[in-house]
């Protein structure tokens, strides 16, 4: 799993059938132990999180196995919405 920040959305009015209905974030992949900016990308979000929110993103097979949808063309999808984190 990633730990991101959501920074964005996506707006598609023309996609791929298996994509209707789903909610595209644009999400910044946050990095405790390397301060600074990190990569952003894509996810599906199945949780209704919103901008600013800190969220978990899981990638490849298991971002499609949280759709419930294995031909779906997904690589990353939110997960969960992110109350605290406590590193030591």
């Amino acid at each position: 799993m990633i730990i991101a920040e959501v920074i964005g959305n996506v707006w598609a009015t023309r996609k791929e059938d298996t994509l209707n209905g789903l909610k595209l974030m644009v999400v910044r992949r946050m990095d405790a132990g390397v301060p600074g900016l990190q990569e952003s990308f894509v996810a599906v979000d199945c949780v209704g999180a919103g901008i600013g929110e800190r969220v978990l993103v899981v990638t490849g097979s298991s971002a499609r196995k949280a759709l419930h949808n294995q031909e779906s063309p997904v690589d990353a999808t939110i997960v969960g919405i992110i109350d605290e984190v406590e590193v030591r």
